[in-house]
């Protein structure tokens, strides 16, 4: 009978009206077949896009119905019949922010075919083109009936669920990513094989934007720049930070949201250390200038309009000193994020002290991270990050060689996998051989996102040519991550068995 399909969805239309009859009296026989004509005419009238239809041919074989309502009132306790107005009419609210789905319905005879599945990514996609909030339905249970005598409606649902039990619309309707969201009581009381139960629920829109002016519009692609620098002599901190400069204007005009430099890019300022030999003091003598680097670097953010991450500073605090870098924001704002995890380079030869403090910053292009170079090699700081719904995690590094930098790449990319969240490296290259512990460089800049269809086929959005001063530019969008967050193939932050594992900050 089917081997000669030709389907296709469409909306309804009021000439339908007689097959939509037909249809609705065979399905729901028990509980008064078919809405009269003058109640689909307004449905059709009122949402005409959300009325939707599966043909086979010129044949109706799949429907679905639907109507505009405020989720307030409708994710909360109800009955069908607050639905219907006098005279069978569905009430429809213009200015509701979410859809309720009244019926979906495929010909018995089309069963086995995954049909429904169909309708209802229509329907989702419908809610994401209107920006509603989510999709609610009452939902029957009409298998019910056969275990009432035995368990409540409750222990019937979450048998369900646990796929224990079948019923042939909740279990159709979690299989749709719908989530029961509460038990409604006297839905539909002359449903007699549900006892007059139903089940709420709920599929929501992760892109639903709530009315907003087009200035505070939230940004879903977002352009990074990151600067693969090459360690060189220079004679001054003039010279630097006009290099530095150099840079961010070349990155800003390409509209980039972002520029990230590598760890100590500054380094080469040691060698105008009085004592360059001294590697304890030398450093110190870059950090008496990272006061000017982080007000200079904040003021071309602002100038140019772009936020720049500093890569790496030593800084000296309490006669302590630290590795960190600042989020100059291009509106003036800046914040610091000091390397937790020290090297043992970093702790035997310059003594540098180890960070307390981790944290997600908001920007106008997403939520970031930021982790130094090391930091990236342990997988907890990535995860407390994510936990705090990290958009893109930024990590400036340095490396001297090959397998130091591939510990870096390789962990960056497992973070960007395991939190589905996108992953910015970016290091230095060159040489110094006449100051201390710079005379050789390794470094691949590169951008890593999850691994998953949307992305590309390895999860490298972007890199540059090894160990060459250059540039690199990505358009990383937003709306994927929410999209692989809820629907990707695996989900890596739901699926996490938090019953058996956590992972937790302990405050100093």
């Amino acid at each position: 009978m089917f081997e000669d399909l030709h389907l296709k969805i469409r909306n309804l239309e009021q000439s339908d009206y007689p097959q939509l009859k037909a249809l609705m009296d065979s399905i729901y026989d028990d509980i008064g077949g078919a809405w009269p004509e003058h109640t689909i005419f307004k449905l059709i009238a009122d949402l005409p896009e959300g009325q939707i239809c599966l043909v086979d041919r010129d044949v109706i074989v799949g429907v679905a119905l639907s109507v505009q309502v405020n989720y307030l009132r409708f994710s909360n306790p109800h009955a069908y019949e607050d639905l219907i107005s006098t005279k069978e009419t569905i009430l429809n609210d213009p200015d509701g922010d979410a859809l309720y789905g009244l019926d979906v319905l495929i010909h018995k005879d089309y069963r086995g075919y995954r049909l429904g599945r169909r309708l209802y990514e229509a329907r989702k996609d419908l809610c994401r083109q209107h920006n509603f909030r989510a999709i609610l339905a009452g939902g029957r249970i009409p298998n019910y009936y056969q275990y009432a005598d035995e368990m409540s409606p409750v222990e019937y649902i979450e048998a369900v669920d646990h796929k224990r039990i079948y019923d042939p619309i909740l279990t159709f309707q979690l299989s749709n990513d719908f989530q029961v969201t509460r038990l409604l009581k006297q839905y539909l009381p002359e449903d007699e094989k549900s006892q007059g139960y139903a089940t709420l629920l709920e599929w929501r829109n992760i892109f639903y934007e709530p009315e907003s002016t087009v200035i505070e519009t939230r940004k879903t692609v977002v352009r990074i720049g990151a600067i693969q620098w090459q360690m060189r002599e220079v004679d001054s901190v003039e010279e630097m930070l006009k290099q530095v400069e150099y840079f961010i204007d070349a990155l800003s005009s390409y509209k980039s949201d972002f520029a990230l430099f590598p760890e100590f890019f500054n380094a080469p300022l040691m060698g105008l250390s009085p004592n360059q030999r001294n590697q304890t003091e030398a450093i110190r003598f870059v950090a008496g200038f990272t006061e000017r680097f982080k007000n200079e670097m904040s003021q071309l953010a602002v100038s140019y309009n772009i936020n720049v991450i500093t890569g790496s500073l030593p800084l000296v605090e309490d006669d302590l000193l630290y590795n960190v870098s600042y989020l100059c924001r291009r509106d003036g704002t800046i914040e610091l994020q000091s390397k937790l995890h020290i090297t043992p380079h970093e702790r035997r030869d310059w003594v540098i002290q180890g960070g307390d403090q981790l944290r997600v910053f908001d920007t106008d292009a997403g939520r970031i991270g930021i982790l130094i170079c090391y930091d990236v090699e342990f997988p907890e700081l990535g995860r407390i990050l994510a936990d705090q719904d990290m958009d893109i995690l930024f990590v400036p590094f340095w490396t001297d060689t090959k397998n130091g930098y591939l510990r870096v790449r390789h962990c960056a990319q497992a973070r960007a996998i395991e939190n589905e969240c996108y992953v910015v490296i970016c290091g230095s290259c060159g040489n110094l051989p006449q100051v201390e512990n710079l005379d050789v460089q390794y470094s691949q800049a590169a951008v890593f996102s999850p691994s998953d269809f949307s992305f590309p086929h390895d999860a490298v959005m972007a890199e540059t040519t090894p160990n060459t001063e250059m540039v690199m530019f990505s358009d990383l969008d937003l709306d994927k991550l929410k999209l692989v967050r809820s629907e990707g193939s695996v989900n890596n932050l739901k699926d996490r068995r938090t019953d058996l594992f956590s992972v937790q900050w302990n405050t100093p």
